[in-house]
């Protein structure tokens, strides 16, 4: 079995990695790389619909106001690199970037590729060796990290920083291998689960409409009758229930799937309050005053729509419109206020954006990202127990915990 030198081996070369190896050639610590993919960065990639938000153009306290869950833990790291300086190092390595709405920031060229290529020729100019293969276990003796082993044999090592990200996109690598490798040397897995993922239902009216997208609407999501989430933008129905932007990220504030009753409801017409909509329906119906109740309502929404929006109002679909009462329209326009979708479950968690869960951060040191279990043992990015909502925030987690990580490796 060959078995090689270097100071840092760093597993997994996705933003986090990418980022930690930079930081720690910078500093002039040997660092290898070991990735089985043809090319680093490959889930960076796709990301933003192959756009890839950057991050977000904010401060610090925005960002962790985005993490649902320990945000604090990323104050240190976040307060050495921010979003201004994730910013600032793209456009030094040659991709201008841009900011749209929400804060959320693109490289111009709309190319996630350009990012994914800037970070590879950094490290190509540093030295960084890369390694196509796939990493099989970090090696420790008298608790402190001593090599990594991987499929074409040993590699003797200082330090080793765990960057193989979560579950989610398994084909790009993020298959939850980092996890066992984490377990195996100790470290408490708190289980994962999808997040930023299309949402499970068990109404028919979801696939009845399967298609269908709604824009400028306000989705509210509620676990056991509490609001936990609430936005204007936009959604899809599917064949299994919901999807687009909104849901993706509703699903990050449902902490309690399988434990609590989650719902979701839809303002279709979130600009007009109960009584102003109440008036345009009385327009409508005086517009088709003699036909039926079935066919009164193309002004108001889409085609796909209207059938469900009849069976669910409980107004039969053939009463003549100048014969609905008004406490059949005052329980329509409460339709059109509060629109019900049942929330079943998380669509598969290969299926989504994000992984919630990972390595428990109450067994990692926040400013450094080093183990407190296993000396020279590191961790970066989405491995760890941390995840955000929408908006470039979870990438700013990669590159805040790689850059921390980076900095302090080896540092003796």
């Amino acid at each position: 079995m060959k078995t090689e030198n270097t100071d840092l081996v760093v597993i997994g070369g996705g933003p986090a990695g990418m980022l930690c190896a930079i930081r720690a050639a910078e500093r002039g610590v040997g660092t290898v790389i070991l990735d089985g993919n043809r090319l680093l960065g490959r889930k960076l990639r796709i990301t933003g619909k192959g756009r890839c938000n950057v991050t977000n153009n904010c401060d610090v306290r925005t960002v962790m106001q985005n993490i649902p869950g320990d945000g604090r833990f990323l104050y240190s790291s976040l307060s050495r690199f921010g979003p201004g300086d994730t910013m600032a190092f793209f456009e030094s390595l040659g991709v201008p970037l841009k900011t749209e709405r929400g804060n959320r920031v693109f490289p111009v060229s709309d190319r996630a590729d350009d990012i994914a290529d800037a970070l590879a020729r950094r490290l190509d100019a540093l030295g960084v060796r890369v390694l196509r293969t796939r990493a099989l276990r970090v090696l420790a003796e008298n608790g402190a990290v001593c090599g990594v082993e991987h499929e074409g044999g040993v590699i003797a090592c200082r330090a080793a920083a765990l960057c193989t990200g979560g579950r989610s996109y398994p084909l790009t690598g993020s298959d939850g291998a980092g996890y066992e490798m984490a377990r195996a040397l100790g470290h408490t897995i708190v289980p994962v689960r999808p997040s930023l993922v299309p949402l499970e239902s068990g109404d028919a009216y979801c696939a009845e409409m399967q298609g269908f997208s709604l824009k400028n609407v306000v989705l509210r999501a509620y676990e056991d009758d509490r609001l936990i989430y609430q936005e204007l933008g936009e959604m899809l129905f599917t064949h299994f229930g919901v999807s687009g932007p909104l849901v993706l990220s509703a699903s990050a504030h449902m902490r309690k799937m399988g434990a609590a009753r989650c719902r979701l409801e839809i303002d279709l017409k979130p600009a007009l309050d109960e009584k102003k909509l109440d008036e345009r329906i009385l327009r409508d119906f005086e517009k088709y005053a003699n036909k039926e109740f079935k066919n009164a309502l193309n002004d108001l929404e889409g085609r796909a729509m209207i059938p469900v929006l009849v069976s669910l109002s409980g107004i039969p679909e053939d009463t003549k419109v100048n014969s609905v009462t008004r406490e059949q329209r005052k329980r329509l326009v409460q339709l059109f206020k509060a629109f019900p979708v049942s929330v079943s479950g998380f669509r598969p968690i290969d299926e989504a954006i994000v992984t919630a869960g990972g390595v428990s951060t109450k067994e990692v040191n926040p400013r450094t990202m080093e183990s407190k279990l296993v000396s020279g043992l590191y961790f970066a990015g989405e491995i760890l127990d941390l995840d955000a909502y929408t908006g470039g925030f979870n990438l700013q987690i990669a590159w805040a915990t790689g850059h921390a990580a980076g900095s302090a490796v080896c540092a003796e």
